[in-house]
């Protein structure tokens, strides 16, 4: 049943909302350095930090590496603790530049579940933010689990409260390939596509309807099973 009700899920959200449209970014290092500075804040002000980057000429690995960190704090104010971003970013880049030439060319050969251990190293980097970089920058087939994940996944009887993040992901993982969901335009071969969809859905659907305090009138979930007992995310 678990497994018919995350391919619904998936069905009710995309006919309600249509594609997404993500991750914002012309480039790796871009799609990189905001899924860094997003952290606790809103891709609103992210945007305004990443304009700044741009307006600076500053969206190249190189160049953030050698940016003075104070001048990079700066640069990304409007994304919120900033110092602690900055800092965080540059941790990202000196093991970059330390083990792969600041090259993210260097990165694409390396096994996915190597690389996410990598980027767990860094520090800084936990688990939603490193799967970002691998689903959006890399095309890895990685599940990216947030609250809104969490939040819908227990309320809609997907999952035991508590559930820890692996837990999530790898229900998602195991239940949502492309190959059991070849529905709008999605081939078996677009998994990867899928991933970045869904996600981007459970975070539209949670922003909109199902917040900490729940607005299931007009929900695109409504009518599926639920229970609003669990209540903090």
């Amino acid at each position: 049943m678990t497994h018919e009700t995350i391919i619904e899920i998936y069905q009710l959200l995309y006919e309600a909302f249509g594609p997404q449209h993500w991750w914002p970014g012309d480039s790796q290092i871009e799609i990189i350095t905001g899924a860094i500075l997003t952290q606790n804040t809103s891709w609103a002000n992210v945007k305004k930090a990443m304009t700044n980057l741009k307006a600076d000429g500053c969206l190249s690995t190189e160049k953030l590496h050698s940016l003075e960190l104070s001048k990079l704090a700066e640069l990304i104010r409007p994304a919120g603790y900033f110092n602690i971003k900055a800092k965080r970013l540059k941790s990202f880049l000196n093991w970059l530049f330390e083990n792969y030439d600041g090259k993210l060319e260097n990165l694409e050969s390396i096994d996915t579940e190597q690389l996410r251990t990598e980027l767990l190293s860094v520090k800084g980097i936990g688990r939603e933010t490193a799967d970002s970089i691998l689903l959006y920058a890399f095309e890895r087939l990685i599940f990216v689990v947030d609250a809104y994940t969490a939040r819908i996944a227990t309320r809609h009887g997907l999952i035991e409260p508590g559930a820890d993040y692996e837990q999530l992901r790898y229900l998602f993982e195991s239940v949502a390939p492309a190959s059991s969901l070849c529905i709008h335009g999605l081939e078996a071969h677009d998994t990867c596509q899928l991933f970045n969809e869904y996600h981007a859905l459970l975070v539209r659907v949670g922003k909109e309807f199902c917040k900490p305090k729940a607005r299931c009138p007009n929900c695109p979930l409504e009518k599926l099973p639920h229970t609003l007992e669990i209540e903090h995310f």
